[in-house]
């Protein structure tokens, strides 16, 4: 069982960036795709992005894409979202996520654990 810790949210201003990162515990880390989910207060759960277990492949909701990416250092045992140009609706809790072994998440659904999460506020 992987269990996973979130850090790097906090408040930004429109126009900035930010680093999450993940650090995952757990011997099977490295064969297991990767991603990201966030949470605004009363909406669903959205899908941002995920990454395949050798790093080589990634994908990305069209809200984020060209804003967000996804990395992923399996010697340390960690993923990486980097966010520019954030903007106010990007606030949200994050949350990183395992997805399935040896595949890619594509979707909230391909998720099956995830960790506490992490607060990122954008003000306008």
């Amino acid at each position: 069982q992987v269990q996973l810790v979130e850090s790097g949210g906090g408040l930004v201003q429109a126009g900035g960036s930010l680093r999450l990162s993940c650090a995952a515990s757990g011997r099977t880390f490295s064969s297991y795709g990767m991603g990201w989910f966030r949470q605004a207060p009363g909406k669903e759960r959205e899908f941002v992005g995920g990454i395949s277990w050798t790093g080589g492949s990634t994908t990305y909701a069209d809200s984020v894409k060209g804003r967000f990416t996804i990395s992923r250092d399996n010697a340390k045992n960690t993923v990486y979202l980097q966010m520019n140009s954030l903007k106010p609706e990007d606030t949200a809790v994050y949350y990183c996520a395992t997805g399935t072994q040896f595949g890619t998440p594509t979707r909230v659904a391909d998720f099956r654990t995830w960790g506490q999460g992490t607060q990122v506020t954008v003000s306008s």
